[in-house]
């Protein structure tokens, strides 16, 4: 029971940082228009937070439901990751600073990110959302909700990323760059 508590606490925990994820990106989206940003993928962005969200829920519906043990060579490595994962994403959101946000919302005339882990890849945050549909609920031994989100979860950042590089190329094209 300790550990279904436990468990409970630190998804509360991961949602209350996901509420702060949403204040950053308000205030971001609003410093974005101010400067003519442009947004594009809204379409998408519903069945994100849908599946975000459900990604939470389902975690702790699956371990209360189910009630499967807190298995320590999984659950403490996949704690491990999930921290990890939290940790890069709020790095992606320190380097990108006011342009960073949950939608796709580009300013004209600015240029392309490139330093903090942009250098070495280009969706950094995305690795961290992979990681964390995966490892949260694996902390809990929640296989059905990380494989049920990690598929559904490979669906929409095929279609998310898609959005973000166009909107980043035609950006960098309007700029006379290459993206």
């Amino acid at each position: 029971m300790t550990s279904l508590v436990l468990f409970t606490a630190l998804v509360l925990a991961v949602g209350c940082e996901r509420l702060a994820e949403l204040v950053v990106a308000t205030r971001n989206a609003r410093w974005s228009f101010a400067r003519g940003g442009v947004e594009t993928g809204r379409g998408h962005y519903p069945v994100m937070v849908a599946l975000h969200t459900g990604l939470l829920v389902g975690a702790l519906v699956e371990v209360w439901v189910r009630r499967p043990e807190f298995v320590p060579a999984l659950g403490w490595p996949m704690l491990a990751l999930a921290l990890g994962s939290q940790a890069l994403r709020w790095w992606c959101i320190t380097v990108l600073g006011p342009r960073w946000n949950t939608r796709v919302i580009v300013v004209p005339g600015l240029p392309l990110v490139s330093n903090g882990p942009y250098r070495w890849f280009s969706h950094p945050n995305y690795v961290a959302v992979v990681v964390e549909g995966f490892a949260l609920p694996l902390v809990h031994s929640a296989w059905i909700t990380a494989l049920v989100f990690t598929l559904a979860n490979a669906v929409l950042l095929t279609v998310r990323i898609r959005t973000e590089d166009r909107a980043l190329a035609a950006a960098a094209g309007a700029r006379g760059e290459s993206a």
